[in-house]
């Protein structure tokens, strides 16, 4: 019996962690792991930003090829790097337990604030760029590329005041003294999947390592949160570029799911939320994005669409 788990995965340290992290919870199972590193578009093309690459698979496209062809038995990515639709062939098994969130800002400087004066903020995402238009008109919100530590290298360098990123993967990168706040999930709220890390595999890989992982990496917990936020974009039709957001949690015994879009520029946010028991998750997300699109969330997405294709 083949008892390695070959995990596909980015080459950035961030993703490397990730990969590792997996290879961890599954060595209880007494499966040993490779990892094999992977070159994506969204790691070679940093000179534009991710939404003129494309919309769908700036991360992951490559990786997936490698699991139809069989040369990789599962891809761990960051969940919220992940298309709302994927390839035929292929389907997500796990989610690890989130961690936190949140968007942080991160600084040299322990007295910045967003609120203050008119700085230079480094982010990657549309979303983030979009939020901070909207709640901090008074920010130069500018799209940087590059992983973790390429990003941190510009800020020491003077180029950014500041920087807005996932605090997971500041946390895992151990930039923790760099947070000089933890921006609050109930209005800048996060992208679907943040914080947790998705595992994906062919739907004909061997069952008995398909039980593995979902026995020794899935969180039920954050599967059920990530089911829904997931039906969410997919209903949307949204990916990686696209400015929505949705985060679900437990309240009590029931599931709550906060999630919509905001304009390129920052002016309008359409947002709805929704409460469902967990095994109807993805009938949430599907019923609070059905929300979205009929309250204007619709002529959002119309826009930002059309302006994708004037720029091609």
């Amino acid at each position: 019996m083949n008892k390695v788990i070959r995990i596909g995965t980015r080459g950035s340290k961030l993703a490397l962690w990730q990969a590792e992290h997996v290879a961890r919870l599954i060595k209880p199972s007494g499966y040993t792991t490779e990892i094999v590193p992977i070159e994506t578009r969204g790691d070679t093309i940093l000179d534009v930003s991710i939404a003129k690459i494309g919309s769908k698979g700036v991360f992951t496209e490559e990786i997936e090829a490698r699991l139809i062809d069989g040369t990789i038995d599962i891809a761990v990515h960051s969940a919220k790097d992940l298309s709302s639709d994927l390839p035929d062939e292929l389907e997500l098994i796990s989610f690890t337990e989130r961690e936190h969130p949140n968007d942080v800002v991160v600084s040299l400087r322990k007295d910045f604030s967003l609120s203050n004066g008119n700085p230079k903020v480094g982010t990657s995402a549309t979303r983030r760029v979009a939020f901070l238009k909207h709640f901090y008109p008074n920010v130069q919100a500018t799209t940087i590329r590059g992983n973790l530590q390429t990003r941190f290298a510009k800020l020491q360098a003077g180029e950014y005041d500041a920087l807005v990123l996932a605090y997971a993967g500041v946390h895992r990168m151990g930039y923790d003294e760099l947070i000089v706040e933890k921006i609050e999930t109930s209005y800048f709220v996060p992208a679907v999947g943040q914080g947790s890390i998705a595992i994906e595999c062919h739907k004909k890989l061997d069952y008995q390592k398909k039980e593995v992982i979902e026995r020794w990496v899935n969180h039920v917990e954050t599967e059920d949160c990530l089911r829904a936020e997931r039906a969410f974009l997919k209903t949307l039709q949204g990916g990686c570029s696209i400015p929505a957001f949705g985060y679900a949690h437990f309240e009590g015994a029931l599931l709550t799911l906060k999630a919509g879009i905001i304009s390129l520029d920052g002016q309008r946010i359409v947002k709805s939320k929704g409460t469902a028991e967990p095994s109807a998750a993805k009938q949430l997300g599907e019923s609070v994005a059905r929300e979205v699109l009929n309250s204007g969330g619709g002529d959002i997405l119309f826009e930002i669409r059309n302006l994708a294709r004037q720029a091609v």
